[in-house]
């Protein structure tokens, strides 16, 4: 009998807390949700979430607050993501390819590739090459032909290994040149050392270019085609050199969040990319729109974690 009440209380005691959970997911969200972005301010993951910020906020019905974790490319903000209490109040920016090739590089990340659960990819931005806009170097030729007459010239970029890093050793391969990339803790980060003369070129993306058209020249843009923003640039296929890299920003929610609270957050981004304000903002900084839900985007990385594996094993960076 006296056992019969004790699992009387543990039953209890279970759909209690499963209704108390279960009423928390109902009204989520019903506090303000902190969003993580894991690189400096000013760089791409910080300027996309700024752009939705606001319009975020208005289909949540929540403030929407964004703090910076900073390190690592990105490593130290996303090992916290793995330790994060799952109930959709912290979110995190995330990218590929750094998601992908930091656990391939480094043996141990601080996390795992698979494990970053992935809500929504809404923009990939194409790398760039540039210089600045007072430098002798005013083609992509020019720069193949200095960095021939000057082996090892110092091309500056975000924290290694990313879209950038990545970009500037394949670059360096298929054009048979010596390149020494210098990384930063981001994209905006760098900017001021090309500016100062501290690196000859970046390996960067359109946004800079975008943001900074009377001190950075863009060279050449690692697509397919060229970008809205920056419609003068020639791509580096048109220029002989078969390059295409740039970096895919989403966000990403802790292992083990609720499908309902992933849901939530994958509509609300959804609908945000598809705000005419924010595409406009987007495309004006040399942004290009992607729509992946949670789904396609396990997809997408799935894809190109093989893409990337190969590339690693050409460059002879692959540890993993």
């Amino acid at each position: 009998m006296k056992r019969c009440k004790v699992m009387m209380i543990v039953f209890l005691a279970a759909l209690v807390g499963l209704t108390f959970t279960t009423a928390a997911i109902a009204k989520y969200p019903d506090k303000p949700v902190t969003y993580v972005i894991c690189f400096n301010p000013g760089g791409e993951s910080d300027i996309t979430a700024r752009i939705q910020q606001q319009p975020l906020e208005k289909v949540l019905g929540v403030p929407v607050v964004m703090v910076y974790k900073k390190g690592g490319g990105g490593a130290v903000g996303w090992s916290e993501l793995m330790r994060t209490k799952p109930d959709g109040y912290t979110i995190y920016g995330t990218n590929i390819p750094h998601t992908i090739v930091q656990p391939m590089t480094r043996g141990n990340a601080g996390y795992e590739t698979e494990k970053i659960n992935n809500v929504y990819f809404f923009e990939f931005t194409p790398d760039i090459l540039a210089v600045t806009t007072d430098s002798e170097i005013k083609t992509l030729q020019d720069f193949v032909e200095y960095a021939k007459k000057n082996p090892g010239v110092s091309v500056g970029g975000s924290g290694q290994p990313s879209a950038n890093s990545l970009g500037c050793e394949a670059f360096g391969k298929v054009a048979g040149l010596k390149l020494t990339y210098i990384s930063f803790t981001g994209s905006g980060a760098a900017v001021p050392a090309l500016l100062g003369g501290h690196v000859k070129a970046l390996m960067t993306y359109t946004s800079m270019a975008a943001r900074y058209p009377d001190k950075i020249r863009a060279l050449a843009i690692a697509a397919d085609k060229r970008a809205k923003a920056l419609p003068d640039v020639p791509t580096f296929k048109e220029l002989g050199y078969e390059f295409v890299e740039g970096a895919y920003r989403g966000v990403a929610v802790p292992p083990g969040t609720p499908k309902e609270i992933r849901q939530t957050l994958e509509k609300a981004f959804e609908k945000v990319n598809y705000d005419a304000e924010v595409i406009t903002k987007m495309e004006d900084l040399g942004f290009i729109m992607e729509y992946y839900g949670e789904d396609a985007s396990r997809d997408l990385v799935s894809k190109l974690t093989g893409y990337y594996r190969q590339l690693l094993k050409e460059l002879g960076l692959l540890k993993k």
